[in-house]
């Protein structure tokens, strides 16, 4: 048992050593523990069956930390498959172009991996050059015929531009004909996500481009998320091109009633003006309307406060009752609905805008917990 044990740390150590020459490009370190761990079945076999927990082999570490030589030691002599996908789908050109390694990325391309690969997510080496706002190697993709308009779970490589505030990607997809309206499933726009971005530049480019500045996403219309924002100069943007100030959101709210709801006195005062008087609003003036829906805002949240109160001070005795402490709580809720404030929309609009793609947060995945195929009876091991 104590032999077992041994052996099993032992290989865990020579693993983990394994790894992080791949990763380092300690190349000499590489291919002494790449010997080591050989059990017969030659040199190419045990690299490629050596992997962590999500599938991850050699190939793709060197790859993510853009270790050239290591890549081509493996490719070239080791004959390594180029498009080896890990359990999340991605290859290796995925991973050096998600860390924006051009060099690796290029190497990479040159030697026949494929620029159109995408992981389990739909992103592509596209998208992720768009992200990071890596504008050379993105030309580099496009010149080999890569989709611009290609989809994944968080929209086309503009969408990921836009998002990440990266203007000069943003200019060389809509050059290349991207659509600047490309929607996701939940009908995020380039436009949309420039503005919640706060990316004015993006956002003059994708208006310069025909973008709609009307788009409306869960209920929302740039010019809303603007006022929430407080950003002056995307707002002014945004009417400029034509964007409605009097459109209303899901709870019939105009941008105006936003940013005050929100203390946005600046963007109060450029929407205030263009903005159709609202009945309701007693008082049409940036003060009144700032103070009225702040107001409001604040009934809101104290409605739920009044209601826990009542709840507890309730006996056995008032079970009997008609109008019980729910009942009063969900009344307060429907009075208080029309002047949901905006805090409580906003959290809903930034759960929904994917800004930072969830394929961004594979790059910050551990990488040491292991899963060894070299020889039989290794079976999974734990982190290293």
């Amino acid at each position: 048992m104590a032999t077992d044990a041994s052996t099993a740390l032992a290989v865990r150590q020579k693993v983990h050593q394994f790894l992080n020459a791949a990763q380092t490009g300690n190349i000499n370190l590489f291919k002494k523990v790449a010997a080591e761990l050989d059990d017969g079945k030659g040199l190419a076999k045990t690299v490629a069956d050596v992997k962590d927990a999500n599938k991850r082999g050699a190939l793709h570490f060197a790859a993510r930390e853009g270790k050239t030589e290591v890549c081509k030691y493996l490719i070239e002599e080791l004959k390594l498959d180029i498009n080896l996908r890990d359990e999340d789908g991605d290859t290796p050109l995925l991973h050096a172009t998600r860390q924006g390694h051009g060099e690796t990325a290029r190497y990479l391309l040159d030697c026949g991996a494929d620029p159109a690969a995408s992981s389990d997510l739909g992103a592509t080496a596209l998208h992720h050059a768009a992200g990071i706002g890596h504008v050379e190697l993105l030309k580099f993709l496009l010149s080999r015929g890569v989709s611009v308009d290609s989809h994944s779970d968080a929209g086309t490589p503009l969408i990921w531009a836009a998002g990440h505030g990266q203007p000069g990607c943003v200019k060389v997809l809509l050059e290349a004909r991207a659509n600047p309206d490309a929607e996701t499933d939940d009908n995020i726009t380039p436009l949309i996500s420039a503005v919640a971005a706060g990316s004015l530049l993006c956002l003059e480019l994708l208006i310069q481009a025909g973008a709609n500045p009307n788009v409306t996403a869960g209920g929302a219309t740039p010019l809303h998320i603007a006022a929430d924002n407080g950003s002056s100069g995307i707002i002014n943007c945004l009417l400029k091109a034509g964007a409605d100030p009097n459109t209303v959101d899901v709870d019939g709210l105009k941008p105006v009633q936003v940013a005050a709801g929100r203390g946005n006195r600046a963007a109060v005062e450029i929407m205030l003006p263009q903005t159709t008087p609202i009945e309701s609003i007693l008082n049409w003036n940036v003060d009144g309307i700032i103070e009225q829906m702040q107001s409001e805002g604040k009934v809101l949240e104290e409605a739920p406060n009044e209601a826990d109160t009542s709840e507890k001070s309730t006996t056995s005795e008032q079970d009997i009752t008609e109008v019980t402490p729910e009942s009063k709580k969900k009344s307060l809720e429907a009075k208080a609905k029309e002047r949901m404030p905006s805090n409580e929309r906003i959290i809903v609009w930034q759960l929904m805008l994917i800004l930072r793609p969830l394929t961004w947060i594979l790059a910050m995945w551990p990488y040491f917990q292991t899963e060894v195929f070299v020889g039989s009876g290794w079976g999974r091991l734990t982190k290293l």
